[in-house]
């Protein structure tokens, strides 16, 4: 119990500096396709947390499952959120439409 306790530390730590790293030499006009990219990538980690969390129990690993399922959901909320707000920046505005919008 103990070993896959720290197993699963250590995975999370490992996962903190690569995603980290991998963000930050990203240049930012590929921000958001990388992000559609990873949402999709985020919506399968949100299955393995929630099968995670399900045998996890109400102990450490029940509570990291748990921790998993919450910010992936964030991840995936935001990301399409984020996603969205920024493809409409590039739509074209219908003639008559641009003054009402403001």
């Amino acid at each position: 119990m103990a070993n896959e306790v720290m197993l699963a530390v250590y995975v999370f730590v490992l996962a903190i500096f690569v995603g980290f790293e991998v963000i930050s030499k990203v240049p930012p006009i590929l921000h958001t396709p990388l992000m559609s990219g990873s949402n999709a990538i985020s919506g399968i980690t949100l299955v393995g947390a929630l099968i995670a969390a399900g045998y996890g129990g109400f102990d450490l690993l029940g509570l990291l499952g748990f921790l998993a399922v919450t910010f992936g959901t964030i991840n995936v909320v935001g990301g399409y959120l984020v996603t969205d707000r920024m493809l409409r920046m590039f739509k074209r505005e219908e003639k008559g439409q641009r003054g009402k919008s403001q």
